[in-house]
Formats: structure tokens, C-alpha cells, sequence
């Protein structure tokens, strides 16, 4: 699957990072912010709240850290849901200040299974925010599961209809190299074909995968 999406696809450079980042430590601060903010809105919706952020001066650990709660609500307005995305966004900085020194890349240190556990305990952050986070802000070999990846697997029959997020993350796992690169290219093009083809109703002609069995109808 990977090696046929890959070849007909190419590569899909992601995560998609804004003009407005000037160096690798906002860079990966704007991708840990938009994990967050991509929360059930479209991706256009968090582009219009990080522009907005970055023009407040806000995509910077310590003055996001100090910002009011219901300012920065008014601010990342557009994301949808802001106030509880203002609430979410304040909550991990407050565990960066409490577990990393305020640091984003200190996630990259320490057992992965261990670090991926305490970003579950902050308030608003699920498994594929998390996995999102540790994958494409600093690097750390864990894959995100999506709708996307969920549906394609399920429609192919690799998965059954209630796996769990755990069952469909170790299934990558396994069966790819457990390398950051493989992971990031892998969920990037399986949310372009979600895209493209495998869509809510499926349109498989043409589709990479038209030729492994399959049912449109899961």
C-alpha cells in the first residue's frame, strides 16, 4: 500500500508549515499548536488562526504561556471551538513548563512510550494530537491514525470496523520501518488519498489501490 501510494502520489512534504515560521523552534511550535487547533475544523480554519497568532506575537513558548485565556480565545477564534482550544493550547504549555523547561524539543528526550503517556494526561490531548505532536514537531517515531487511515484499512478489509486507535497503530508498527520519515510520508499520503478517492463515498476509479481487493461500501 505505501510503496503504491508513494509511486503515484510522491512526496508530500508534510507537516505543511507557514511562510511565517523564521526558524525551527517556532516552526515546531506552529505544528504543535495546529495538532491542537486542527481539532474537528478544516485545515483552512487553523491556516486563518495561526496567521492570526503569529501577527499577535504569539507563536512563542513563553508569551502564548502568558497570554489570558480568553484573549488568546479571541485570537485563534477562527479555529472553531476557540474556547476550548484556548483552554487545550494553555494546558500544554502549562505541562512544557512543568515537565520540559518550557521546551518543545525536550519531548524528543526520554522513552517515547513514557513521554507519549504524559501527553495524554494534559486536558484535550487524545492519541492522534499526541502522535501528531511527537511525529511531526520533534521527531519521534510513533504514526497517527486518522478518519482517513481508519476508512481506507477498513474498506480493504486490513482492519476490522471497531479496531481501536491501539489496534491500528501497532498494525503500522509493524508491518513499516519504525522511522519518523516512513510514518510522516505514510499518514500524509493516505489523508491525500482520503482526499482524492477514498471518500466518504468512495470514488475508486483511478484510485493507487483500485486493484487490491476492496469493499466501498464499509
Amino acid at each position: 500500500m505505501y510503496r503504491e501510494l508513494l509511486k503515484s502520489f510522491g512526496p508530500q512534504h508534510w507537516w505543511p508549515v507557514s511562510h511565517h515560521a523564521r526558524n525551527p523552534s517556532q516552526a515546531r511550535l506552529e505544528i504543535a499548536v495546529g495538532a491542537v487547533l486542527t481539532q474537528n475544523t478544516s485545515w483552512k480554519n487553523v491556516e486563518r488562526a495561526i496567521a492570526a497568532m503569529f501577527a499577535a506575537g504569539l507563536m512563542d513558548a513563553a508569551k502564548l504561556r502568558a497570554m489570558p485565556e480568553g484573549n488568546l480565545a479571541e485570537v485563534i477564534r477562527p479555529a472553531g471551538t476557540f474556547r476550548v482550544k484556548a483552554k487545550r493550547l494553555k494546558a500544554f504549555m502549562e505541562y512544557l513548563w512543568a515537565h520540559r523547561g518550557g521546551r518543545l524539543d525536550g519531548l524528543g528526550a526520554g522513552e517515547l512510550a513514557a513521554v507519549r503517556e504524559e501527553l495524554l494526561t494534559v486536558h484535550g490531548i487524545g492519541p492522534e494530537t499526541a502522535d501528531a505532536i511527537l511525529l511531526y514537531a520533534v521527531g519521534r517515531p510513533t504514526f497517527v491514525v486518522d478518519a482517513y487511515a481508519r476508512r481506507v484499512l477498513r474498506r480493504h478489509g486490513w482492519i476490522p470496523t471497531k479496531a481501536t486507535y491501539g489496534e491500528i497503530q501497532r498494525l503500522f508498527h509493524q508491518a513499516l520501518p519504525q522511522e519518523p520519515q516512513v510514518y510522516n510520508e505514510c499518514h500524509a499520503l493516505l489523508v491525500e488519498l482520503g482526499k482524492r478517492h477514498c471518500r466518504t463515498r468512495a470514488r475508486c476509479a483511478g484510485c493507487p489501490l483500485e486493484n487490491l481487493p476492496h469493499d466501498e461500501r464499509a
